[in-house]
């Protein structure tokens, strides 16, 4: 999954976006690396933890959060696009945070694709099998975001994302893709 990352934040980064993560080691520093390597902006928004030794070395511009809640308001500012890798209890936060703005419609300008259909599978089936049954969430909930399983494929979504509803010469705006 890391090589991936460092392939998105690569592709992503010569469509002229800059690349946005923790800051951290692992898949974060793999997509800092290929956003740096193709001289694209390489941003971290990190966290200030015990465990955690500081910005990766692909950070190029970095800012340290005292609070979760404050690097998530970071993300949600400053984003144009959540590209979601497996990660932990931080990476799901951070996802259910993104997708509970765009259900409310509080945030809707962002495509939201989670990359490795396996290792989401399982969430998908749990959502649907529980929540959705249960009448928690709506059937529309499964359009706020995609499911890829290559760092192309994610590329393209986040490209026809914003080719399709970041074109200011249309009207209106759309909460899905």
């Amino acid at each position: 999954m890391v090589s991936r990352s460092e392939e998105f934040g690569k592709l992503i980064a010569c469509e002229g976006f800059g690349v946005i993560t923790g800051g951290g080691p692992g898949i974060m520093a793999a997509a800092n690396h290929g956003a740096k390597e193709v001289g694209g902006k390489s941003i971290g928004i990190g966290i200030e933890l015990p465990f955690e030794a500081g910005m990766n070395k692909y950070v190029e511009m970095g800012v340290e959060n005292r609070y979760f809640f404050t690097r998530k308001v970071m993300f949600l500012k400053y984003s144009q696009g959540f590209v979601v890798f497996p990660g932990g209890l931080g990476t799901l936060d951070e996802l259910f945070e993104a997708l509970t703005l765009a259900q409310c419609g509080h945030n809707i300008k962002y495509p939201i694709v989670l990359v490795g259909s396996g290792y989401w599978q399982g969430l998908i089936d749990w959502l649907r099998n529980t929540l959705l049954e249960d009448g928690k969430i709506n059937p529309s909930d499964f359009d706020l975001f995609r499911i890829v399983d290559t760092a192309e494929e994610a590329r393209d979504k986040i490209m026809e994302y914003h080719n399709k509803y970041m074109n200011p010469y249309l009207e209106g705006g759309q909460t899905n893709f």
